[in-house]
């Protein structure tokens, strides 16, 4: 099954020029731990995310409202495509302490964000299902 299957395929994005506190506000209005910087193309330029809340901004000194996004975002961005599997996402994810992959097309614009609860929500469901099945066999 494809990432693109099981991610967000609405998430949260932003321009580099966004403000850091604009950022953070789709956070928190969304409930997601991330959001995407995209160009005027929607290719993804960045992932801001709370880690780079904590890493970047919180000792900083610096403004939120007055700092560009594209001066706290993580680049360059660890991407799934659509022919990623949830496998391989999952060991990359786990591999490089991930929780979000953006997800894109061959030119780089964004399709959706993958987040590890994601991906363990379907492990989930179809554990649940074969449980299922072996009971009901």
């Amino acid at each position: 099954m494809s990432v693109l299957q099981i991610c967000e395929q609405d998430p949260p994005a932003v321009a580099p020029e966004s403000s850091v506190a604009d950022a953070i506000g789709h956070m928190l209005d969304r409930h997601v731990g991330a959001v995407v910087v995209v160009d005027s193309a929607r290719v993804v330029a960045g992932i801001f995310t709370e880690r780079d809340v904590l890493k970047r901004l919180a000792l900083s000194g610096r403004d939120p409202a007055q700092t560009q996004i594209r001066e706290m975002m993580t680049t360059p961005v660890e991407l799934a495509t659509e022919e990623t599997t949830e496998a391989e996402a999952l060991a990359v994810m786990l591999e490089r302490h991930y929780r979000h992959l953006p997800v894109v097309d061959n030119s780089g614009r964004l399709l959706g964000m993958l987040s590890i609860r994601h991906v363990l929500e379907s492990r989930v469901d179809e554990l649940i299902a074969q449980l299922s099945e072996a009971q009901a066999g």
